[in-house]
């Protein structure tokens, strides 16, 4: 009596199909997880992978278009130059009503806030001003890195030029 499997009868290859099929459920258990156990018991490095995936989890909480900016802002290192605008834009603010129909920000080089004013008083009158405007400075614009602050007068012909010119009569010393 012989039967197709070998040696074997059939009643054990029956039971060699199911040990293959229960090694291969196993084996598939083993690598995908139990169906039955899954969001119960995740391992430990499912775990890490999926921590930021939680819902309601830490992190996942929507954030305002303000806030993103700021991030964004802040990783591409424009607040200096943000602040820097925005102190200029609000001048009449910072300045008051007054003041600031008077004078005017012209820029912001290396540090220094450069004020045009309409006449020499108004001049002398905000550099006696200058420790005043400097702390509302400070206080609300932290980022803008203001160190001080020039007050020019009015523009009047001068014969300097440039910054690096040296004191002196400069060409009319030889009008004879």
């Amino acid at each position: 009596m012989s039967n197709d499997t070998g040696d074997r009868p059939a009643t054990s290859a029956a039971a060699s199909r199911e040990t293959e099929s229960k090694v291969v459920y196993n084996r598939f258990k083993a690598v995908f997880g139990d169906p039955s156990l899954r969001g119960k018991r995740p391992t430990k490095g499912r775990r890490e992978q999926k921590a930021s995936s939680v819902p309601f989890g830490s992190g996942r909480d929507p954030r305002g278009l303000g806030d993103v900016v700021d991030s964004l802002t802040q990783q591409l290192g424009w607040s200096s130059p943000l602040a820097q605008s925005d102190l200029v834009a609000s001048w009449s603010e910072l300045a008051g009503a007054e003041t600031a129909q008077h004078s005017s920000p012209v820029g912001i080089e290396e540090g220094v806030l450069t004020v045009q004013c309409d006449s020499t008083a108004w001049a002398t009158q905000l550099r006696h001003m200058r420790v005043e405007i400097m702390s509302h400075i400070a206080v609300r614009y932290p980022d803008a890195g203001i160190e001080s602050i020039k007050f020019l007068g009015p523009n009047t012909p001068s014969w300097k030029r440039g910054p690096r010119s040296i004191p002196g009569r400069g060409p009319r010393d030889t009008y004879g």
